[in-house]
């Protein structure tokens, strides 16, 4: 019982001892500790009196900076005499501006009317030579008609003499002598001036309303969508006859019976109705063309109330001569109205142009609008940027002056304008480096470009 008595009191002492061995050890260690907060606190205290002193330095520098500025407040001079200085300054070189945009507008205007009046002075010029010069041949052609009509005389009298040569050639051929009439029509036709499938057609077929077709020989187009409608399918066998004989009774035989041909052929085509077609706007009559002259010539002549019956059956009776002259004037007519057209053309030609030009006229007018709008924009940021107590130039300089670090700065001139008037009056060199460069009162279009610099110099004041 002893023992293990003795042995738990070792045990014991032993724990004390190692407990008061860990005890010593952190006692140590937290008078260590103690010690180094000790002169942490001491070094704290020092740091704290010297920023009190540094603190009291400042209030001291601080009311030496108020005091000056009050100074340097006092001498200034008064906010309204700074802006009247300004304002006539701004009015003289507003006016300046001004004065030199008009006349540059003005003058742009005068070479761009030029520019515009010109071609159409030139065309209208044009226009009345041609006139002029279709009046006068015109007048040339009417004075030449008698001349003409004397040359036709003799024509038809040369005519008389060779187609009673050709009828005589021409005896027992009657397909032979419808296409020589034929072609005799044609020719007339186009000594007239007409042009074939364009003032006239040959045996077109047309279908009147009861379903029976129809084929004038020659159908003349007039202007207005009219047409003249001619036949050449005269029976000249008499009349070779009557030419041909020797016997004078048997002559006046013959005379008869080509009189009555020409009547049965009046007859014939008043029953065809080829001015009744409805897809033809006809004129109210028909021409029967008799291809030879003198048998024209002898028919009427000895049969007086021929050319009346056929008229009164709307059908007129003409030959080589009487069928020229008027195919003649239906080809003035045509060129009458080729240049009714071209005039018409013209007109709108011009009534375009001087569409073109009014829309010319109006964009010029929006375009100095806007640029009256530009130049108002831009004194709005000027004045933001330059003028009145709180503009942008002297906050950043006064921002500056607070210690904030950059790298660029703002031209002299501009801070002379925005805040000392004095300066910036002695400083003229440098105010025309700064907001307001001569070309830029003098140019618009460089107004955008030299105020970009300045922008960029502030957003790089700020930014630093």
């Amino acid at each position: 019982m002893l023992i293990p008595g003795l042995i738990l009191l070792l045990g014991l002492a032993v724990g004390s001892l190692l407990t008061w061995l860990v005890l010593q050890s952190r006692i140590a260690t937290l008078t260590e500790r103690i010690a180094g907060r000790d002169s942490r606190v001491s070094d704290l205290e020092a740091e704290s009196k010297t920023l009190q002193a540094r603190i009291f330095t400042l209030n001291e520098e601080v009311k030496a900076l108020t005091s000056s500025l009050a100074e340097s407040e006092a001498k200034l001079p008064t906010l309204d005499e700074v802006q009247t200085q300004f304002t006539a300054q701004f009015e003289n070189l507003a006016n300046k501006i001004l004065e030199d945009k008009s006349k540059r507008f003005t003058e742009q205007n005068r070479l761009n009317l030029d520019l515009i009046l010109q071609p159409l002075a030139a065309q209208i010029q044009e226009f009345k030579q041609r006139v002029n010069d279709v009046y006068d041949k015109e007048s040339k052609e009417r004075f030449s008609l008698g001349a003409e009509i004397e040359k036709l005389r003799n024509l038809n009298e040369r005519m008389d003499q060779d187609a009673i040569e050709l009828t005589n050639a021409l005896k027992g051929q009657s397909k032979t002598l419808g296409d020589w009439g034929e072609f005799i029509l044609e020719d007339v036709l186009q000594k007239a001036g007409l042009v074939k499938d364009r003032e006239y057609v040959v045996r077109e077929t047309f279908i009147g309303e009861d379903g029976k077709r129809s084929q004038p020989d020659v159908v003349i187009y007039l202007p207005d969508d009219r047409h003249l409608i001619i036949d050449s399918k005269a029976n000249l066998t008499a009349y070779k006859r009557y030419c041909s004989s020797e016997d004078k009774l048997e002559c006046e035989q013959e005379l008869k019976k080509h009189i009555a041909a020409i009547r049965v052929h009046v007859k014939e085509l008043d029953l065809r109705r080829y001015q009744d077609l409805h897809k033809l706007n006809s004129l109210d009559f028909v021409l029967m063309f008799i291809p030879l002259e003198p048998a024209f010539i002898v028919a009427v002549r000895h049969d007086p109330t021929l050319f009346d019956d056929a008229f009164a059956k709307r059908i007129i009776v003409v030959c080589p001569s009487t069928l020229l002259a008027t195919m003649r004037t239906v080809g003035n007519i045509w060129k009458q109205e080729y240049q009714k057209q071209n005039v018409l053309e013209i007109a709108n030609q011009s009534g375009a142009l001087y569409d073109k030009f009014v829309g010319f006229y109006e964009d010029l007018k929006t375009i100095g609008d806007r640029l009256a709008q530009a130049q108002t924009s831009y004194e709005a940021a000027r004045n933001k940027l330059v003028s009145g107590k709180g503009n942008l130039v002297r906050r950043a300089e006064h921002i500056l002056e607070l210690g904030a670090k950059a790298s660029k700065r703002l031209p002299q001139g501009v801070i002379a304008a925005a805040m000392n008037v004095d300066d910036f009056a002695e400083d003229g060199a440098q105010q025309e480096d700064g907001l307001f460069p001569e070309s830029v009162a003098g140019e618009a279009e460089t107004s955008d470009e030299d105020s970009t610099p300045l922008l960029n110099s502030k957003s790089a004041t700020g930014q630093g």
